[in-house]
């Protein structure tokens, strides 16, 4: 039986994994977040009640939108143990039955989706850029010094990817935990030096500044969106290590030590208001300065591997549910089964990452380009949570807007707040996830077309083998395996054969291996199988979106189901697709920059062979066109 988790891993050491790689991203904000909200055209003046009301707005933004949305409600919304944006698709699909609504939460699954690669690729930028940039505060004169040193520490980041997630996490985790440790120490003591920055708990204060600012205050939000940015990391990270660990990580150090950090800020800027450009360094003891650096240093590094394995699950779901091509997926734990690493996804956010890095140059720079994304998905996960909440969990509607409701307005007025701030950079996670959008929707959309066409083409099986009783061809020994694909009769791969060698084998197996909607199967479930006359059997194997495709293991479990096949003995035959442009087809069906983006992913679409785990030196490839 396959299980996401395994038992035999301790949970304080998942727990300790989780805090390495979950929570890298939302504890390393108090670098930048709070200073945000002071500065440039949209900052407020640093004056006692802003100070407290903004400290009063990140605190209750961590309480509601990652104690209760994410770690409380959302984290219960697991496909069977695994989260994210397409888990919510793949709970509302399931059992949809309505057309346009299924429509409708795919496209908001997969523009959300879209949207978290923007996130991914700026995250690592911001949170190593910000905290090298200590450097320039403890000696101006190593401010040259700042870029290089990044890209130096983005080129390491990705450079231990392949130890996996959590290896990685069992490494950063202590890191993480003595940068929660120390963020906790400083803020308590600058909280000891004005205790007047505890009153912020009291959410009256959130209101009054509002009251105080008017339309500047609510763009201050665009600052407070910060402070939360690793909570859709968090809900897609679930599946590496569950979510027991994670809420024992959160509810018992990273949020205690968030809040003691922005209190500590606080009060700090209360007494030095001029702080304001960097208040997170200015509570630091000169004589811990340089050592504060390096430890900030380190815990960036670990917020940045919160969104790169985010990145990688994310992308496996994508390609398992066939709203992506097939990628080359590495497999990094035998205990915990969503722990992996993708080496071409890697190689293109390394790029990514330095290019906005060398673009930028300044996180405050790249302060403008965050949030307006991750607002987005923000919000888009709420409406799937919440007709997850109403069809799956029964929820009444006076509930579901409620609850829903209330996370839905604050989320869209994140959105608003960042929306002011697109032609300082908020363009670029926008053009970034509209581009994954266009990819993924394409591949979809052509995958389906390609399916029409060959099912419109598919002889029934039952028609076939009574045209081969009336004129069988010679028969050699041995097992043939066709592979096909789901709704298909008789594959085209399988005629083709036919027709050109004139020959079958004793035994033919048509096989099709399909991606369930959950992320595991159980082996009971693995395969079905339907047997026919003249040695033709139909054998179907299911995997869940977090899994990796055997056909040998289907037709091994297939012969215990009592079909007659040596799997160390037989030949695969896979079709090799040649795409066809059909006149008016194209611009009808796909239009004639997807039919081409479309046909570019077919071709570097990965290895069927490679792919379903079949023996290179038993697979026979046969050419097949197919009109678009």
């Amino acid at each position: 039986m396959s299980t996401v988790h395994q038992p035999k891993t301790p949970l304080l050491l998942l727990s300790l994994s989780a805090l390495g790689v979950v929570f890298g991203d939302l504890g390393t904000s108090p670098l930048y977040a709070l200073q945000e909200a002071f500065h440039g055209e949209r900052g407020v003046a640093p004056t006692p009640g802003n100070v407290i009301g903004m400290v009063s707005l990140f605190l209750w933004s961590l309480i509601l939108m990652v104690s209760v949305k994410y770690v409380a409600l959302l984290m219960r919304a697991g496909n069977r143990g695994e989260g994210g944006i397409l888990a919510l698709l793949a709970l509302l699909t399931r059992r949809t039955a309505q057309v346009r609504r299924t429509a409708l939460f795919v496209g908001l699954a997969l523009f959300g989706a879209a949207m978290l690669y923007g996130d991914g690729i700026i995250t690592p930028a911001i949170s190593v850029l910000s905290a090298v940039e200590g450097l320039a505060v403890a000696t101006p004169n190593l401010a040259t010094a700042v870029i290089p040193s990044t890209i130096v520490i983005l080129l390491l980041l990705f450079a231990i990817q392949p130890f996996g997630s959590g290896r990685v996490g069992v490494f950063f985790g202590p890191i993480l935990a003595t940068w929660f440790v120390a963020i906790a120490i400083l803020g308590a003591r600058s909280l000891a030096m004005n205790p007047r920055a505890l009153t912020a708990i009291n959410p009256l204060h959130a209101i009054r500044f509002f009251a105080h600012n008017g339309a500047h205050g609510f763009l201050a939000l665009g600052a407070v969106i910060l402070c939360l940015t690793g909570g859709e990391a968090l809900y897609a990270d679930m599946g590496h290590f569950g979510t027991r660990p994670i809420r024992i990580s959160w509810y018992g150090l990273a949020l205690p030590a968030l809040t003691l950090s922005y209190l500590g800020q606080g009060a700090y800027l209360l007494n030095h208001p001029q702080a304001a450009s960097r208040p997170f360094y200015s509570t630091v003891p000169a004589s811990l300065l340089y050592p504060m650096v390096g430890l900030a240093t380190l815990a960036t590094i670990v917020a940045s591997q919160a969104l790169i394995s985010a990145m990688f699950s994310l992308t496996r779901q994508a390609t398992q549910l066939g709203f992506l091509p097939r990628v080359h997926i590495v497999h990094t734990s035998d205990a915990v089964a969503g722990q992996i690493y993708l080496p071409g996804l890697n190689v293109l956010l390394m790029i990514a990452t330095i290019t906005i890095v060398l673009v930028f140059r300044s996180s405050d720079r790249l302060a403008a380009a965050f949030g307006l994304a991750v607002s987005a998905t923000m919000a888009i996960t709420t409406i799937l949570f919440g007709a997850v909440a109403y069809r799956r969990w029964r929820w009444s509607w006076p509930l579901v807007l409620g609850v829903c409701g209330l996370f839905f307005i604050a989320d869209l007025s994140f959105f608003a707040a960042n929306a002011v701030k697109f032609i300082d950079g908020g363009w670029l996670p926008l053009l970034i996830g509209s581009a994954v959008f266009f990819m993924m929707s394409t591949w979809a959309a052509g995958q389906q077309r390609m399916q029409q066409s060959l099912n419109e083409r598919a002889v029934p099986i039952a028609e076939f083998i009574e045209s081969l009783a009336r004129h069988e061809p010679h028969r050699i020994r041995g097992t043939g395996v066709f592979l096909a694909r789901q709704g298909e009769g008789v594959p085209l791969v399988l005629l083709h054969h036919l027709k050109h060698n004139q020959v079958l084998h004793e035994i033919v197996i048509i096989l099709t291996i399909t991606t369930s909607d959950v992320p595991v199967v159980q082996e009971d479930e693995r395969v079905t199988t339907e047997s026919f006359t003249m040695g033709f059997h139909r054998v179907t194997g299911r995997y869940g979106f977090m899994e990796d495709p055997d056909a040998p293991e289907i037709l091994r479990l297939a012969a215990r189901a009592g079909i007659p096949v040596d799997v160390d003995r037989t030949t695969y035959y896979l079709g090799r697709t040649t795409l066809i442009p059909h006149g008016e087809c194209v611009v009808k069906r796909l239009g004639p920059i997807r039919a081409r983006l479309f046909g570019f992913l077919k071709r570097n679409d990965r290895s069927a062979t490679l792919y379903f785990g079949m023996p290179p030196n038993r697979v026979v490839e046969v050419g097949t066109r197919v009109e678009l």
